[in-house]
C-alpha cells in the first residue's frame, strides 16, 4: 500500500485469510469490548502463523497506524503471550476473527482468561501483602499529618486490591479502562459491583481513612476465607491500625 492508500483493516483481513500459513486472527482492545468503540479506536490484531511456516505477511511486522496495529506471531509465541504479562487481560477478552485450528485458538484464549489454582493463590498472597502495605502506609501517613502521602498510598493500595480480588476469582485484572465494563458483565462473586467501584473511586481520590478501614474489614474476611490468613497474621499488631 502507498502512503496515499494506507493498509486498512478489511484489506488486511482479506490478505491474511487467503494465506494458508495464517492459522488465527484475534482482535483485542476496544473493538473486542462491546460498547467501548469510539472514533479513535484502531484495530489491534494478532496474526497467528503456523510454527515454522513461511509467509509474505511478515513484511507487515511492526505495522502501526491510526487504524491498524498488527502483532504477527507464531503459534508457539501466541500460546505464551501474556502468560504471565500485561497482554493477558487483553487476550482473555479478545475476539476471534479466524480460527483454522478447530477451536484451538479459542482454547488458548480461554486458558489465558483463567488463572491456574496455584498461580492464582500465589498471586493473591503477593497482592494481599502489597495491599496491606500500601494501606498501612496511607493510614499511618494520615495519622501523622502527611496528607499528600496518605492519598498517594491510598491510590496505590487500590491497584493491589483489584489485583487481589481478581486473583481470588482466578481472573487477570482488567486494565483501568475496562474495569467498569468487566465488572458490569462479569461481577466478582460476593461483591456488590456498584459499592466496590464507588469505594475504590473515592479512596483513590480522597484517601478517606474510615472508608479504607471499612473496605479492609471486608477484604480481611474474604482473604482469610480463601486461605491467606498467614499473610495477614505476619503483620501482627500493625493490623490494629487498619481495623475499624
Amino acid at each position: 500500500m502507498t502512503a496515499q492508500q494506507p493498509l486498512t483493516y478489511d484489506a488486511f483481513i482479506t490478505l491474511a485469510t487467503a494465506d494458508p500459513a495464517v492459522v488465527g486472527l484475534v482482535l483485542k482492545g476496544s473493538r473486542a469490548h462491546d460498547g467501548m468503540i469510539t472514533r479513535h479506536s484502531d484495530h489491534d490484531l494478532y496474526v497467528v502463523v503456523a510454527d515454522e511456516a513461511k509467509t509474505d505477511l511478515h513484511r507487515f511486522t511492526g505495522h502501526r497506524t491510526i487504524e491498524l496495529d498488527l502483532v504477527i506471531v507464531s503459534l508457539a509465541e501466541f500460546r505464551s503471550a501474556g502468560m504471565p504479562g500485561f497482554e493477558r487481560y487483553a487476550l482473555a477478552r479478545a475476539r476471534i476473527v479466524l480460527d483454522r485450528l478447530d477451536g484451538d485458538i479459542a482454547h488458548i484464549l480461554a486458558e489465558k482468561a483463567r488463572l491456574g489454582a496455584d498461580e492464582a493463590f500465589q498471586l493473591a498472597a503477593e497482592q494481599l501483602d502489597a495491599y496491606v502495605n500500601s494501606l498501612y502506609r496511607s493510614v499511618k501517613n494520615h495519622r501523622d499529618g502527611h496528607a499528600l502521602a496518605a492519598r498517594l498510598d491510598a491510590a496505590d493500595s487500590v491497584r493491589f486490591l483489584l489485583e487481589l480480588l481478581f486473583a481470588l476469582d482466578r481472573r487477570p485484572r482488567p486494565y483501568n479502562k475496562y474495569l467498569e465494563w468487566e465488572l458490569s458483565r462479569y461481577p466478582l462473586p460476593g461483591w456488590d459491583t456498584g459499592m466496590l467501584l464507588r469505594a475504590v473511586g473515592r479512596i483513590s481520590a480522597t484517601g478517606e481513612v474510615p472508608l479504607q478501614r471499612a473496605l479492609f474489614s471486608r477484604v480481611e474476611t474474604v482473604a482469610r476465607d480463601a486461605g491467606h490468613g498467614e499473610v495477614l497474621d505476619a503483620w501482627g499488631e500493625d493490623l490494629d491500625l487498619l481495623r475499624r
